[in-house]
């Protein structure tokens, strides 16, 4: 058990590109378990080593050198995690393309768009059917030639592009292989096998909370980099088992739930979705798991609520557990000193039941990793008081995307941590934080005016994100441009109170509206659940519409609302709500694909309401 793991890590400088990184790997580590996908046909999870793998992508890149393209053309990716994803990207990296990952839950307007800013030449689709809603609006495509799709198309439906399966794509490739080798590739345009690190190797478009989205070019250097200095901050182990829950067109998990891996030499398991995810833990019992804040809130809700089951002495343990869980947590930190009664009592709780709800998670998560938006304290402490190392993290695409870290030794759950070795931060006007490192993007696609207002002269990449600095760690308090100001002149970070207002289990999700106005209002989309049980105890019908506006339930999520601002000063009370049932969603355009909120569209679509809001006059 004291044995020190050993590690390794291909270095930066080793691998000179993405493409150089992943051959090293397979020469490397030939037999080891790359990959773990779900086969439905077999019901079964199915292993592919390093060696299958390598294989695999050699027959994507000749392939890809048999199409009409040339070094630096942008090709893109539209499809869910999976080994097709790995073997598309790897090949047209290793052929000097430039890889465009699409999110598979955005908009097709969004996507049409990206495609025809990017000048994609060839597109990677899982099925005909989403090529035929894509292929109406791509008619300002004009240099996207080529659709490959992973199930075999019928006829039609292409609108005058060349639509054709993989299966078939890969086949024909493999018929002309010993042809090609005779001609020397000859007649090949595209012979670049790319050695240059400072090579575009990617453009991963922003989300786009306003405006159109924007083109960010990331460096095989700025990528490989930056998993190297996560790897320095995080240790990462060859026997280390990741699941990928997050889509890999989020630099987040592109870069440290499938490059970070591949450079420790750790295997990666392919969640089929959120609604399977609890399944899929069970299943793969994964060392190391990446999400977002929503999805650990989500897992901590549905904890709470099978709590609330177990009757008053079943709560009290469990609140017992995380309490003393948490005061542990703070002795290890150095921050308490250990207590003779806490060192007896942990061993049988962890026992009777940390161990018993960890084991949701498969029973060998040594490490949590959660990023891509801020996480709330409560639920940092409910995981951590239960035993689960579960580390924040802040970045942005920009950066490709890691700047700052907390460390196992060094874990301030409220911080997003300190920065990774070779980052330098500091913080501008209006208290920007700013940051400078060679993960930092080459610019954005087709924008010099941006990328000059994005990174000053003196290479300082300006986040956007307000942050203090303490004791070397990064308190992020909002964005510059989401800060109200109401009409007596308060400055008020809505995203902070919409953080604190969603930890209550009635609201699933909120957004804090008051622009301009004598006080702030808030949009809440109630839980479906705990609305029943409300709308039950008031008496009233829960799916009768008009009972989500009746005075008794308005007075109820205002007092509920309340309670969870207590520590806000009083200028940032919620003295009115409007309630609503359906939730906000990439598909229905109020939600990015990187699931943070759309506040222009969504004071849009309410906008009747919202002026509903401020008709009367505000209860005291």
């Amino acid at each position: 058990m004291g044995q020190k793991r050993k590690t390794d890590i291909i270095s930066c400088e080793e691998a000179q590109t993405l493409a150089g990184l992943f051959s090293i790997r397979i020469k490397r580590n030939p037999q080891a378990i790359a990959y773990q996908q779900f086969d439905a046909e077999s019901g079964k999870w199915r292993e592919y080593n390093w060696q299958e793998m390598g294989t695999r992508v050699a027959r994507w890149k000749r392939a890809l050198m048999r199409e009409n393209l040339e070094s630096g053309d942008r090709v893109a990716i539209l499809l869910r995690n999976s080994i097709e994803w790995v073997c598309f990207d790897q090949a047209a990296l290793a052929v000097g393309l430039v890889v465009v990952p699409l999110y598979p839950s955005d908009a097709p307007d969004n996507i049409a768009y990206i495609l025809e800013d990017s000048g994609t030449r060839l597109l990677l689709v899982g099925t005909q059917k989403r090529w035929e809603i894509l292929a109406p609006r791509c008619k300002d495509a004009a240099g996207l030639g080529k659709i490959l799709c992973l199930e075999h198309p019928s006829a039609g439906g292409s609108e005058g592009r060349a639509l054709q399966g993989v299966d078939e794509w890969l086949r024909e490739t493999d018929e002309c292989a010993s042809d090609q080798e005779e001609r020397g590739n000859s007649g090949n345009k595209n012979n670049f096998q790319p050695s240059d690190p400072h090579a575009l190797a990617t453009l991963v478009y922003t989300s786009g909370t306003t405006g159109k989205p924007k083109g960010v070019m990331l460096s095989h250097f700025n990528v490989l980099w930056d998993a190297e200095a996560t790897l320095q901050a995080i240790s990462g182990y060859p026997e280390d088992v990741y699941l990928s829950l997050l889509p890999l067109s989020h630099m987040l998990e592109r870069t440290v739930g499938y490059y970070v891996p591949l450079m420790a030499g750790s295997s990666v398991a392919y969640a089929r979705s959120l609604k399977d995810l609890p399944e899929d833990l069970k299943s793969v019992r994964p060392g190391i798991f990446v999400a977002v804040p929503q999805v650990y809130a989500g897992i901590r809700n549905k904890m709470n609520q099978q709590v609330q089951e177990r009757g008053r002495v079943g709560r009290l343990l469990f609140d017992w557990t995380v309490a003393l869980g948490w005061k542990r947590f703070t002795v290890v930190q150095g921050q308490e000193k250990e207590r003779l009664w806490h060192r007896v009592a942990w061993p049988i709780l962890r026992q009777l039941v940390a161990d018993k709800v960890l084991a949701a998670f498969g029973g060998r998560l040594r490490l949590a990793v959660s990023g891509g938006g801020p996480l709330h304290t409560d639920v940092s402490r409910h995981f951590i008081g239960l035993g689960l190392p579960l580390l924040q993290g802040y970045g942005l695409t920009e950066a490709s995307p890691v700047l700052t870290a907390n460390r196992l030794q060094d874990n301030a759950p409220e911080s997003t941590g300190s920065a990774l070795l070779g980052v330098e931060l500091r913080i501008g006007e209006q208290d920007e934080l700013l940051a400078r490192s060679p993960g930092i993007m080459l610019g954005y696609w087709n924008r010099p005016e941006e990328t000059r207002a994005a990174i000053d002269a003196e290479g300082w990449l300006h986040t956007g994100d307000q942050a203090r600095i303490s004791d070397n760690h990064v308190f992020i308090s909002g964005r510059i441009k989401e800060i109200l100001v109401t009409s007596s002149g308060e400055k008020v970070p809505p995203a902070d109170l919409e953080m604190a207002i969603v930890q209550e289990p009635l609201f699933d999700q909120v957004m804090v509206v008051g622009e301009g106005k004598p006080y702030l209002a808030a949009l809440v989309v109630v839980n479906k659940g705990e609305w029943q049980n409300l709308a039950s105890s008031l008496g009233l019908k829960a799916d009768e519409p008009q009972s989500l506006i009746h005075s008794s339930v308005r007075a109820a999520a205002l007092k509920r609302i309340k309670e969870t601002l207590q520590g806000f000063p009083k200028y940032a009370r919620i003295r009115a709500a409007h309630l609503s049932q359906e939730p906000w969603k990439v598909e229905n355009g109020l939600l990015t694909p990187t699931l943070k909120l759309k506040r222009s569209e969504i004071e849009k679509r309410f906008e009747s309401q919202i002026t509903e809001l401020y008709k009367k006059a505000a209860p005291d």
